[in-house]
């Protein structure tokens, strides 16, 4: 079926609705397919807090002692 004609087919079916609860649950999805979804921005900025001093020094302390070390035999 075409396009349009489907189209007209759910206008006709929206004339003979007589319930509200019905046009108010078709409003909003046409109300939310107008809507246009937006993919959330990530920012660093929204763990600001989330550690507290004593977890971000042990944090800082791992790193410190696990990934900046340098091994001479791995560049070989």
């Amino acid at each position: 079926m075409l396009i349009e004609s489907r189209k007209i087919e759910l206008v006709e079916a929206v004339l003979k609705v007589q319930n509200e609860s019905i046009l108010l649950e078709l409003e909003d999805v046409l109300n939310k397919k107008r809507q246009v979804k937006k993919k959330p921005i990530f920012s660093a900025h929204r763990l600001v807090g989330v550690w507290s001093k004593k977890d971000a020094l042990l944090i800082e302390k791992a790193i410190e002692d696990t990934c900046e070390q340098i091994h001479k035999d791995d560049w070989k």
